[in-house]
């Protein structure tokens, strides 16, 4: 039972994981890419251990090729001069020379042989692991423009169904305005026929009449004519005037 409820946490916490490795992906790979760094430096110190190892053979067969010379000039001399037992002697340790020196220089042939194909294999690997993860900057950088494009076009369906949704209110706001207006206008148009003008006409006709008066006295103070189109020249005195001749030639 226990095992059963351990194994359904790890399974929840699993999912949880996932739902976030999913949504976020640029911190997952950035993660992955800190790791390749520290795999790749690891494994650049077995390769330089390596390279150390192939070091020491060769300052090995160095010190052998001279040990080499040294015991075949000794065992050369020795043997020309009649000194066969020193020549032996060194004419052994010649030998065991030549058998490590040999064997030394098989080893670093594979050493070197190994070590490039470490170099090989990690170059490889790296730029394997460089494809893939530029591979996944640019699928990502493409998952987050279809993301944005997936939001806008949502978001532009939503208004699209919400304005054609609003089209009844706004043709029955458009009908209550129009109704509205008209009867606006009736009013106006009530109220403008139930105005009584009468009053109104000889106000205004008395208010010219007065201002024909004024304009004449002060014509008739002043001594200057008032043109003859003008009502407000025909003063009483004025009509006097003019019947004194027109009586004359009656006459």
């Amino acid at each position: 039972m226990l095992k059963r409820i351990s194994n359904l946490f790890r399974g929840f916490f699993g999912l949880f994981i996932s739902n976030i490795e999913s949504k976020n992906p640029e911190a997952l790979l950035e993660v992955e890419t800190e790791n390749l760094r520290k795999q790749v430096a690891q494994y650049n110190q077995g390769l330089a251990s390596h390279a150390g190892l192939c070091e020491r053979l060769m300052s090995q067969i160095r010190k052998l090729e001279t040990d080499q010379q040294d015991l075949r000039a000794k065992t050369s001399a020795n043997l020309k001069a009649g000194n066969n037992q020193a020549a032996g002697q060194y004419a052994l340790r010649l030998q065991t020379v030549d058998r490590e020196l040999t064997e030394n220089r098989k080893q670093v042939e594979q050493a070197e042989a190994t070590y490039r194909d470490l170099v090989k294999a990690r170059d490889t690997a790296v730029q394997t692991a460089k494809q893939k993860i530029e591979n996944l900057r640019a699928t990502i950088g493409d998952l987050k423009m279809k993301r944005a494009q997936a939001e806008l076009t949502e978001m532009a369906s939503g208004m699209v169904s919400e304005i054609g949704g609003a089209g009844d209110t706004l043709d029955r706001l458009q009908t209550m305005v129009e109704r509205e207006r008209e009867q606006a206008a009736g009013r106006v148009r009530v109220a403008r026929d139930t105005i009584d003008t009468t009053g109104i006409n000889l106000k205004e006709a008395e208010q010219q009449a007065l201002a024909d008066q004024a304009l004449a006295d002060f014509a008739a103070k002043e001594g200057l004519d008032l043109p003859s189109s003008s009502p407000a020249s025909r003063t009483p005195e004025s009509k006097g005037k003019t019947m004194g001749p027109e009586s004359k030639e009656l006459a």
